[in-house]
Parts: C-alpha cells; structure tokens; sequence
C-alpha cells in the first residue's frame, strides 16, 4: 500500500508537513508502521500537489512535484518543500502493487482541473473485477488513462461524477460502494480536494485526523505532535480548515 496525507489551513511550508515532524511522510516512505500486509516500504515514487497562497480556488489549479524515484533519493526535494509555502496540500509516497506499472505517470496525486486526488490501497482482481464499471466511461476516457492502474481508474470514475455536476462526497461515497460490490475487499482509503474542502475515506485501511481551531489534517499515519484520532473503518470525512463532519459510510449509496 502507500502513505499518504492532506493539510487544509494557514500557508505552512511543505517540508513542515512532509519532512520535518517525527515519523513524517518522508520517513513512513522507509519505515511505515501500519501497512496492513501491503508491502513493507513505499520506494516507487512520490508526490506533492498544492494550491499556491491565495490561489486556491480560482484559475490554474494546483501545482504538482511528482517522481519515480525513493523520496530520500531527491537532494533537492529538502531545499525545496523548505521554501514553498500552501495551505492545501496533499502528498504520498507509493508502494507499487505487484503486476501493475510503475514511473511517473502511476504517481498520486493525480489531477483534473482544480481538483487533486489521491488512493491509499488497492482493487484485487484488477482489471478483471471492475468490466462493468468501466463500462460507464466514455471508450476516450478508458483510452486517455494517466497510467493503466487500479488507482487511476478509480480515479477517472470519481471525475466523471465531478465532471456531471455530483457534489465531491456523494461521488467518492458512490463509487467506494460501486468498486466494493465488485470487488470485495478492496482498500480504498482516498483523498479528494479542491483546496477548499477536503473528502476522504477510511476503507479497510488506516486513516488518522488531527484538527485545531483553524486546520485539520488527514494522513494514513500520525506525524508530529499529538492531537491525533483513528477515523472509524468505512466512514466518510468532509472538512475545510474550520469544519470536519465524520459519516459511517454503510447504507449511504
């Protein structure tokens, strides 16, 4: 599986988010604690998407750092994250499942307009399990796929909903159950936001949040200081920097 995390509040810098704290995302990458029989280490790339101050929610979208590399092997990723500043971010670091492609392409998050989105888990029998829901794409999109992965096609069916006017949650919440009833067991623990509002699931992984009076912070693993709570398996978050609502998923279609 992979690691990953989303921040909505004031501007921080980047590295205060992934690099700095204890058992931040830089060093789950090497040492995660809670991977679930996913893997032991996320070395198959890493990626920063972020609004820039003030930019949240107006033209030009987010700005996004990807590479296929370990993210301890970029020397200029310290230099960097230390001097950018955002107060929406999302990040992860992957842990690449067996039989599907790695590089560039197959790294969170991905994005669409102004929307960044990221997948922690994954989809057994993939492609196989998901025919029928492919089916609801248009053939173009199947054909224009970022990278053939279950995270990416996952995504692309989020971003249909969006494209059709469904409100974030309802279309994250719909297609977690959708992919479930195709195939159970999936892992699907997601990240969805527009700089603004933040949706995120807890699906048969790890999902922890923190708040303050002016922030909340969502990642697979606690980091820094304390503060910190488990999202109950199979619930649905909806926050913004000042408001976090947490839904049990069961029965909501």
């Amino acid at each position: 599986m992979c690691r990953h995390l989303a921040y909505l509040g004031p501007p921080v810098t980047l590295a205060s988010l992934l690099i700095e704290p204890e058992h931040s995302l830089y060093e789950q990458s090497w040492a995660p604690a809670d991977m679930r029989g996913g893997g032991s280490v996320n070395a198959d790339g890493f990626g920063i998407g972020w609004y820039p101050e003030g930019d949240a929610a107006v033209s030009g979208g987010p700005v996004r750092y990807r590479r296929d590399v370990p993210i301890w092997t970029d020397e200029n990723l310290p230099g960097l994250s230390g001097a950018i500043r955002s107060g929406a971010v999302v990040a992860a670091v992957r842990n690449g499942t067996v039989g599907m492609p790695y590089g560039l392409s197959a790294v969170a998050p991905f994005t669409s307009g102004h929307w960044l989105f990221s997948h922690n888990g994954r989809i057994p029998g993939w492609p196989d399990t998901t025919l029928k829901l492919a089916e609801q794409l248009p053939v173009a999109d199947l054909l224009s796929l970022d990278a053939p992965t279950d995270s990416v096609f996952l995504w692309t069916l989020i971003a249909r909903r969006l494209d059709d006017g469904v409100p974030p949650a309802d279309a994250v919440a719909e297609v977690v159950h959708d992919v479930e009833a195709a195939a159970p067991g999936s892992r699907l623990n997601i990240l969805l936001t527009d700089g603004e509002q933040l949706v995120a699931t807890a699906w048969t992984h790890s999902l922890h949040v923190r708040r303050t009076e002016d922030s909340v912070t969502v990642a697979s693993e606690p980091f820094g200081s304390d503060g910190w709570s488990a999202v109950p398996d199979h619930s649905l978050l909806v926050a913004t920097a000042t408001t976090l609502q947490l839904t049990p998923m069961e029965g909501r279609e």
